[in-house]
């Protein structure tokens, strides 16, 4: 629907059923990327271009017998226009809050505030995660990379007055449950050490 197209999956062990919509993809594997090199990403585009310019869009079809590019201009004013605003891709799930106020969502965890239910609906775009409670917004966070990181909002855990209170602390706290340990001086584990030394003679 926003696209203005209904896709129709070919039928299965009939090759000819599915066009020649793959040739494309060997032509400018084998034509394009064989033998060349790339600085960046910049220098591949920059490449890119200059061989649809002079190479693939210049060429004489063989199937249409027409110059690609001229083709192309010809059949432009037939095409749909984009939409006005990008489609978000959104995949909704349905997951359980865990005790400690966490949402797993693809290997990473989520918090959402003390009170939230136990069942809640879960909206996975490409850079975000939004978390419902019975359809209302309860938390909204950025997409971890990698598994086993932990997103927790401050003020999932305390009364809005308390966290405005504490101006100096974090916003976001991410990363492993372990990462985050409290800070001592060197005297305090010395200490630990010594007393550790002492028990083990002991037994």
């Amino acid at each position: 629907k926003h696209f203005g197209f209904q896709p129709r999956a070919c039928r299965p062990y009939r090759a000819k059923t599915k066009g020649k919509v793959e040739r494309p993809f060997r032509y400018i594997r084998e034509d394009f990327f064989l033998a060349r090199s790339f600085r960046n990403l910049d220098d591949l585009n920059e490449q890119l271009q200059d061989w649809l310019d002079t190479v693939a869009n210049a060429r004489l079809h063989g199937t249409t017998q027409r110059i690609v590019s001229e083709a192309f201009a010809a059949e432009q004013p037939e095409l749909q226009p984009l939409p006005a605003v990008p489609f978000d891709a959104l995949l909704k799930l349905e997951r359980r809050v865990s005790h400690d106020g966490l949402v797993s969502i693809g290997g990473n965890y989520y918090s959402v505030p003390d009170r939230t239910r136990r069942l809640v609906e879960v909206h996975q775009l490409a850079d975000c995660i939004r978390i419902l409670d019975e359809g209302r917004l309860v938390a909204s966070h950025p997409v971890l990379e990698g598994r086993r990181q932990y997103r927790i909002d401050p003020a999932h855990r305390q009364g809005a007055v308390r966290h405005a209170a504490r101006k100096s602390a974090p916003d976001i706290i991410v990363g492993r449950l372990g990462d985050h340990v409290a800070r001592r001086s060197l005297d305090f584990y010395q200490a630990v050490a010594e007393r550790l030394a002492v028990a083990g003679s002991r037994s």
